[in-house]
């Protein structure tokens, strides 16, 4: 299989190793030449345009994005379409607002090609050891790429959820639960902190990763932030981000569900910016352990 990538970010790169180790024939563009050079280094193929890309890759077509969500897949789709030809596909394994992809859907089927909308999660380490896939779109369009989904992702780690949208509308879900997941860690230690116990969060981390109700891949992460950074002292507790959670919280409360876990979470994010607590420093460690986000300056 061939496979025409655009965005070599950190979940791009990821994946075009992730392919390569599978065989998987990677034609590779970015805006960054030097993103595409270090890939060829490791064993993709890298070209310098779109129109090269498309050149690079015989009928029927597959064009996996992993471009920022919003107006970046617009201009990228926009670019791709006159080059494509009908029976080709775009996967958009970003996160696109779900009804962007049903809009989007509409418009290239008009022109005779397909597009999956792929939600993608796992972080990092997910995208280059085995991704978690929430595929969208017309499912014999998913059938024909099956196998690329099942070689990138972890083991019974993606599946078909529906009809155009659902892999971002469920991908969205995910990550408002997320949100609240990290929250729940992030104030749980805060709590912990507060006693005169002399507690180590490093060996807390281990022991509930190990048989307990909450074991799960964000108490190992948690483990490894507080191996690496005891009092998480080089954190400002300051987090940013929230796109997702909030389109996951106004779908929510425009479909008659409060989720109000997820909105307290949201403004305990907002609070962090002026008002930063242990807490809110767990979540920010938490979050660059599996997505690299940054501290906010």
């Amino acid at each position: 299989m061939r496979v025409g990538l655009i965005g070599l970010g950190r979940m791009g790169y990821a994946l075009a190793l992730n392919m390569l180790d599978y065989k998987i024939s990677v034609v590779a563009f970015d805006r960054s030449p030097d993103k595409i050079d270090t890939l060829v280094t490791e064993g993709g193929e890298g070209v310098y345009s779109v129109k090269e890309l498309v050149s690079k890759l015989e009928g029927p077509r597959v064009v996996l994005l992993m471009v920022p969500a919003g107006e970046p897949v617009d201009a990228m789709i926009e670019e791709l379409t006159p080059l494509l030809e009908k029976d080709d596909t775009i996967i958009d394994g970003g996160n696109s607002f779900y009804k962007d992809s049903q809009r989007r859907f509409e418009i290239l089927k008009k022109k005779g090609i397909h597009y999956l909308d792929q939600g993608t999660s796992g972080g990092i380490s997910g995208a280059r050891n085995g991704a978690c896939l929430m595929v969208g779109g017309e499912k014999k369009i998913f059938e024909r790429y099956e196998k690329l989904f099942k070689a990138v992702a972890t083991k019974d780690g993606y599946g078909y959820m529906g009809s155009s949208g659902a892999g971002h509308f469920v991908k969205m879900v995910h990550n408002g639960i997320e949100y609240c997941v990290l929250e729940a860690f992030g104030e749980g230690f805060e709590t912990l902190s507060k006693e005169k116990f002399d507690l180590d969060y490093e060996k807390i981390s281990k022991v509930w990763s190990n048989g307990s109700v909450i074991r799960s891949w964000i108490s190992e992460l948690a483990q490894e932030a507080f191996e690496k950074d005891p009092q998480l002292s080089k954190w400002s507790g300051k987090i940013s981000g929230g796109e997702t959670g909030i389109w996951s919280l106004q779908v929510a409360q425009d479909l008659g569900v409060d989720f109000k876990l997820l909105a307290y979470s949201l403004q305990k994010r907002k609070d962090s910016m002026k008002n930063p607590s242990f807490g809110t420093k767990v979540v920010a460690a938490l979050r660059y352990g599996f997505g690299q986000h940054e501290d906010p300056k």
